[in-house]
């Protein structure tokens, strides 16, 4: 080959080697632009990467990146700093190569990681920094690097950037743009390639994938699985004491060989059982846990692993937020309603006296792993419970599900295994996007809430001891659906198509014996009320929701009658 026209001088490389001071550098030395891609994706999109991965996902942040980077390698005298995966793409790898020289600056995973601690110690720089999230993000930074490092060798020049200043990698840059000029050899093919799909990846075999601003973690779902647990967590890069909390009912079932798996994974095991049911949700058992912790010399390297359903992940989750400023979580949900709803999106939350999950957080799971064959133990009250959030999904989100729902009822009833796993896996598919889209309940997540605000009245109003939460969901639905109706909003045939698969699937439709105006001060407290005014989930159609505060107290008021009448 001859030598090469100047074109542009294109830097790749992991994060933190240099790319964007270096080439700031460069292209001042030479008289040449400096684009950054990252930077340049921000400014014609609007948006920063962090929302764009937490809101569209990474398959659509890469589309933008390769439209951004074909652009501007179509001009000339250009230095471009690229984001460090866009070398996984054979598209992205041609288009650089023609475009000009590619150089590689490399460092050392611990040259990295101290760059990155003091770049988070930058007050003015608040930018989310996914490598360091959860333990041994140096073990994270060495295992990703190495999966991209056959790809950011096919280079034409390499700098190592360990040792030197701004200024001495910018002059051997300059240097490996003269050489890579004299023309390059051959280039091995390599595929396209994603972190996702790596042997070492904690998202491979994912059923679905959270990706919020600053988490990003994997749920795993199947038949059977549980006994992937161990390797899991350890490809989620944990290590250390595995605390499992668990409850009277699914410990005796499930403890021993949970503690055995998590033990022939390298873990250090302990545990602590909790009465079962939703009074252990509170305060008071939050702190016997912190006890236990404290008297474990528990570290902020060790996991919680919550071995239960709603109650005991709510639980356990609130602790590993709270204990020693956060500890890694680790979901793995028993129960219905926690495969498909509770143990997805991060909300941790105990009880208070007058009111469900007043005091509480946002903490996102590390990995969630749901075995759909422990259903199949589950009292036929509990799994029956968990319907309701699977046919709320369906009522706000997918027709489809809806009509699958209606279809399979029978199957489903008996947990048939395919039929059961596709549908709960569609669900936490489904709650994963809307988590994915609003982590904090600022937008969209509150059509999660659909049924909840006369459900959480109802707990609250019978102590927690009457209803079982999807009872309850399934009763606020109902309410809910006669809301919309009444306020003009959903078709009486709706209203009715609802309330007869809730019945198919063995749940009520109404009750007795509760003091109404207990349920209207517990629903006064509830969290979705906003400057005393009462945010309702409704319904215009199967899949199309709408929050309303102007729901007149009469209209809810006689909604809960005709419920309880029921």
């Amino acid at each position: 080959m001859g030598e090469k026209a100047a074109g542009n001088i294109i830097l790749t490389g992991f994060s933190y080697t240099g790319k964007t001071k270096a080439g700031q550098k460069v292209a001042w030395k030479l008289g040449w632009k400096f684009i950054d891609i990252d930077e340049e994706i921000v400014h014609s999109y609007g948006k920063p990467i962090a929302e764009i991965f937490a809101r569209d996902g990474e398959e659509r942040f890469r589309e933008l990146e390769s439209k951004v980077l074909e652009r501007v390698c179509q001009g000339s005298n250009t230095v471009i700093a690229t984001g460090g995966g866009a070398v996984m793409s054979a598209a992205n790898r041609e288009m650089m190569m023609e475009s000009g020289v590619v150089v590689c600056l490399e460092a050392k995973p611990a040259t990295i990681y101290r760059r990155l601690l003091k770049d988070a110690e930058d007050p003015t720089n608040q930018e989310p920094r996914p490598l360091l999230a959860g333990p041994e993000p140096l073990r994270r930074i060495e295992w990703l690097k190495g999966f991209r490092q056959p790809y950011y060798v096919l280079a034409d020049w390499t700098v190592h950037t360990d040792n030197l200043t701004v200024e001495e990698v910018a002059d051997q840059v300059i240097l490996g743009w003269r050489y890579g000029r004299r023309g390059r050899a051959a280039l091995p093919v390599l595929p396209d390639a994603r972190e996702s799909d790596a042997p070492y990846c904690e998202q491979k075999g994912a059923a679905c994938v959270v990706t919020t601003a600053t988490e990003n973690y994997p749920v795993f779902l199947g038949w059977g699985i549980l006994e992937e647990l161990g390797k899991r967590m350890r490809n989620a890069g944990l290590s250390g004491t595995a605390h499992i909390v668990s409850d009277d009912t699914v410990f005796p079932l499930y403890g021993a060989r949970v503690a055995k798996i998590l033990e022939d994974a390298g873990f250090a095991v302990d545990s602590l059982v909790v009465p079962q049911g939703e009074r252990s949700k509170s305060f008071e058992t939050a702190v016997k846990i912190y006890d236990w912790l404290v008297d474990c010399r528990a570290e902020r390297g060790d996991n919680i692993v919550a071995l239960g359903g709603g109650v005991v992940g709510d639980l356990a989750g609130f602790v590993a937020a709270t204990f020693a400023r956060g500890l890694p979580l680790i979901q793995v949900p028993t129960s219905l309603v926690g495969m498909v709803d509770s143990s997805i999106g991060g909300k941790v939350a105990v009880n208070h006296p007058q009111g469900k999950n007043l005091i509480g957080a946002f903490y996102q799971p590390r990995v969630v792993i749901a075995d759909t064959q422990v259903l199949t133990t589950l009292p036929r009250r509990e799994l029956v419970s968990g319907w309701a959030e699977v046919i709320k999904h369906a009522m706000i989100r997918d027709p489809l599900l809806l009509e699958l729902l209606e279809e399979r009822t029978e199957k489903l009833l008996v947990l048939e295994r395919a039929a059961t796993s596709d549908v709960v896996a569609r669900n936490a598919a489904i709650k994963a996007k809307i988590v994915s889209e609003d982590e904090k309940e600022q937008g969209i997540r509150i059509i999660l809430n659909y049924g909840h605000t006369i459900a959480h009245g109802l707990e609250a109003a019978t102590d927690y001891e009457r209803f079982l939460h999807g009872e309850a969901v399934a009763i606020g639905m109902v309410g809910a659906a006669m809301i919309s109706r009444e306020v003009g909003l959903l078709s009486q045939e709706v209203v009715d198509r609802q309330k007869a698969l809730l019945e198919r699937f063995g749940l009520p439709a109404g009750f007795s014996g509760v003091d109404i105006e207990r349920l209207l001060r517990a629903m006064d407290l509830d969290k979705k009320v906003r400057s005393k005014r009462v945010r309702w989930v409704l319904l215009r159609g199967i899949g199309q929701p709408v929050v309303r505060d102007d729901v007149h107290g009469e209209v809810a008021v006689g909604a809960i009658r005709k419920l309880l009448q029921g």
